[in-house]
């Protein structure tokens, strides 16, 4: 019983992380750009929100504010990685290093406690008198689908497919008159914009907002990328890819939780991650090896 409600704990905040899987996707995969802002972003979302919400903004608004706010800090990174020609991993360094001080500005302090707010998780809990994981696991199920359906949508445009071209051939996208820059600062707007919000459910849900809730959210969002890719394959459109991603996060969660269960310290779980994140990246590579065997049989073997 312990392990299924855990299994559960962990399938609420997995959807939720899911956020930010979307939006790392799209710099990591979309874009081929690897963004460290995410990590800076992540808690801007999250002292955003709860400053706000300690000061009476409605939740929607506040996580509305925590959105702009995140898109901005993507501008601030593709403003040095296009304007400044600074490396795009270096770019994104500065502004998560810079996101630190920020967010402790913004809140005034280490962390901000949200007991006795009214955020949307506790509304969700009064209005169907759920308790704090179901309301967790609606509201990042709702706002998930409304995300991928209008990532769907926005990548399907003119400049959403330009986004993608940008990721795929640079030097041919500008032979096509596209503006290359641009399409890097609107991708890592958006995708800096939905980690942010993916922060920001977060401390709602979890009841606090902290400066270093950030720390390692780049590798979570790889490892949940990884896993998503591995396990559900690239298949039908570009929408089942966006979905495979979202499960990818809560694969993870779920892993982290059952293992955590079994035993393993709370103190290991970096460990854990890294272990994760190689085996997910190492699997295709042995399932290719395997191929490339089976396809070199000698033919002695064969007739046999």
């Amino acid at each position: 019983m312990s392990i299924l409600l855990a299994i559960q704990g962990a399938a609420s905040q997995g959807v939720l992380w899911g956020i930010m899987t979307l939006g790392l996707y799209i710099t990591y995969k979309v874009l081929d750009f690897a963004d460290l802002t995410v990590d800076g972003s992540f808690a801007l979302g999250g002292a955003v929100t709860a400053t706000l919400l300690v000061n009476g903004v409605n939740p929607i608004l506040s996580l509305l504010a925590a959105f702009v706010a995140g898109g901005i800090a993507g501008i601030v990174t593709g403003l040095l990685h296009t304007k400044l020609q600074i490396p795009g991993i270096l770019a994104g360094i500065l502004t998560m290093t810079a996101l630190y001080s920020i967010n402790i500005r913004i809140m005034g302090q280490a962390n901000t406690p949200l007991l006795g707010v009214d955020t949307l998780m506790t509304q969700f809990e009064v209005l169907f008198n759920m308790s704090r994981t179901m309301s967790s696991l609606i509201t990042g199920t709702i706002f998930s689908v409304v995300i991928i359906a209008a990532l769907y949508w926005f990548f399907g445009t003119e400049i959403g497919c330009s986004i993608r071209a940008t990721g795929n051939n640079s030097r041919m996208v500008r032979a096509q008159g596209v503006n290359t820059d641009n399409m890097k600062i609107i991708g890592l707007m958006l995708s800096n914009a939905l980690v942010s919000l993916s922060g920001a459910l977060v401390a709602q849900s979890q009841g606090y907002a902290d400066v270093g809730m950030g720390t390692g959210t780049i590798v979570i969002g790889l490892a949940s990328v990884i896993i998503g890719e591995v396990i559900f394959g690239k298949r039908f459109a570009f929408w089942y890819i966006l979905l495979s991603v979202v499960f990818g996060s809560i694969i993870y969660r779920i892993i982290i939780a059952v293992v955590l269960q079994m035993g393993l310290k709370s103190t290991d779980l970096k460990l854990l991650t890294a272990i994760v994140v190689a085996a997910a990246l190492a699997l295709p590579v042995i399932k290719a090896k395997f191929a490339k065997k089976k396809q070199f049989v000698p033919q002695e073997a064969k007739n046999a």
